[in-house]
Order: C-alpha cells, then structure tokens, then sequence
C-alpha cells in the first residue's frame, strides 16, 4: 500500500504552492503586457498636460514667461503666461496668428519682449492679450477662461478648438 501520511501532505501542499506563484507570476506578465500594448498603441509621449483643463497656477507667474504644454489628441499645444507691468496675469497661445502655419511661429522672452522665431517681430509683454490681429501672440480672453484667487483655468473645450494653428508647430 502506498503512503498517505504527512510526508504525501507536504509534497501536495508544496505543489499546491508552486501553482499558486505561477499564477500570480503569470497574472502580473499579463498586466504588464497589457500596460505596454496601451502605450505603444496610444502613445507613450506625456509631455504636458494631456487631457482636461489647463490649470495655471498664479504663484507661478512672474515677469518671466512661462510656457505650459498641452496635449489635444496628438496635437502638442502651449500657453504662455506672464505678469505685465501692471501686476496683471496675461495668457496667450504660444502661436503667432500670422506665422503659426510656418510651425516655427512661437515665441521665445528677450527682456520685456517676445519674439516671434519666425519672423522677428517683437511683442511687448504688456501687450499680450490686449492686441488681436497681426503678428502677435493668439490672445486667450476674460471670456475664455476663469480665476479664482489661485488658479487661472483654461477648458478643455477652448484648447480643442484652437489645436488647428498647432497642427504645424515645430517647437
């Protein structure tokens, strides 16, 4: 007669274990996977803020612009955003509305400018989102966006619509 004793026990509960980590090693093979396959089909790419609002923080705006990147599909955006002379938060796109289509038709700070690396044409600070038209920066309005004592909140449903002057853009 064969043995079913202790011994016989032990050598199914220890295969019994070696099933359990198999499974669980193969589980976390299958996630992983599944992980890659995601990125590899969607894109890997995570520069800036992918989806949603664009939340601006206000104690990070001083007299230097400061650019935010955004994600509209595969689109890749950027808002400026910079304190005017007058203490004033003012946000554009980091597109010129002439020279957007060229793709390089964003702008670079020198002093209290900006500079299309386009075309050349400087734009004081303290006019962005004042002037429309023209080789200038593409103004993001009271209108298009909202504050509170913290944030400057730009929708998502605004970015989308202007992601078209981006579709070229070279930055």
């Amino acid at each position: 007669m064969g043995k079913s004793g202790p011994t016989n026990k032990k050598t199914q509960s220890k295969k019994h274990s070696n099933n359990k980590s198999f499974l669980a090693v193969g589980l976390i093979a299958v996630l992983i996977l599944g992980f890659v396959i995601v990125k590899l089909i969607y894109g890997a790419d995570t520069k800036g803020n992918t989806s949603g609002d664009l939340v601006i923080p206000k104690n990070e705006i001083t007299e230097t612009a400061r650019f935010y990147p955004y994600k509209a599909g595969k689109i890749n955006m950027e808002v400026v955003a910079v304190k005017a002379s007058d203490g004033t938060i003012r946000t554009a796109f980091n597109t010129c509305q002439v020279c957007f289509s060229s793709g390089r038709g964003y702008y670079k700070q020198e002093g209290d400018e900006l500079v299309c690396q386009n075309c050349g044409n400087r734009f004081r600070i303290d006019q962005v989102e004042k002037i429309r038209g023209g080789c200038n920066p593409v103004p993001i309005l009271k209108e298009n966006k909202t504050e509170d004592d913290e944030n400057i909140i730009i929708p998502q449903a605004f970015l989308e619509e202007y992601k078209i002057i981006f579709s070229n853009w070279r930055r």
